[in-house]
């Protein structure tokens, strides 16, 4: 089963983590990172761009409104993600407790990537998508 881990931080924490050591991040990061490689879990680890960088397309009105980051009044941003491929949520948990990024105001949420496979096949769009999947080797 894939998993996606979700990491937040609350502005507090983002401002922590600018003090660090880039360098030392990386390694403490790095070695996470190699844990789940050398385990054959980690299917993807991304981080984000600052938030400030960010867009949002906000759909409370017709048009939507187009606003360019830093967002506003948000309690936590989204950070990063890791997806992996383990046998079960208490793993996914596991390695969710194992993460670098700890402390006041940091959070890891965990939710379950469905597949294609959930959705009903007679229908057209998850044809396609499955024949598009299939043809980039995602299937």
């Amino acid at each position: 089963m894939k998993y996606m881990l979700i990491f937040r931080a609350n502005d507090e924490a983002m401002a922590g983590m600018m003090n660090v050591d880039f360098n030392e991040m990386l390694s403490t990061v790095g070695a996470y990172n190699d844990e789940m490689i050398r385990a054959g879990v980690l299917l993807a680890a991304e981080g984000l761009d600052d938030p400030a960088e960010g867009v949002v397309v906000d759909f409370s009105s017709e048009p939507p409104v187009i606003t360019d980051g830093p967002y506003g009044e948000t309690k936590e941003l989204f950070g990063g993600f890791y997806i992996l491929n383990v046998a079960s949520k208490q793993e996914a948990v596991e390695w969710a407790k194992r993460s670098p990024m700890t402390g006041a105001g940091f959070k890891t949420e965990i939710r379950r990537v469905t597949t294609i496979d959930e959705f009903p096949q007679d229908n057209e769009w998850v044809q396609k998508e499955r024949k598009w999947r299939e043809s980039t080797g995602q299937l």
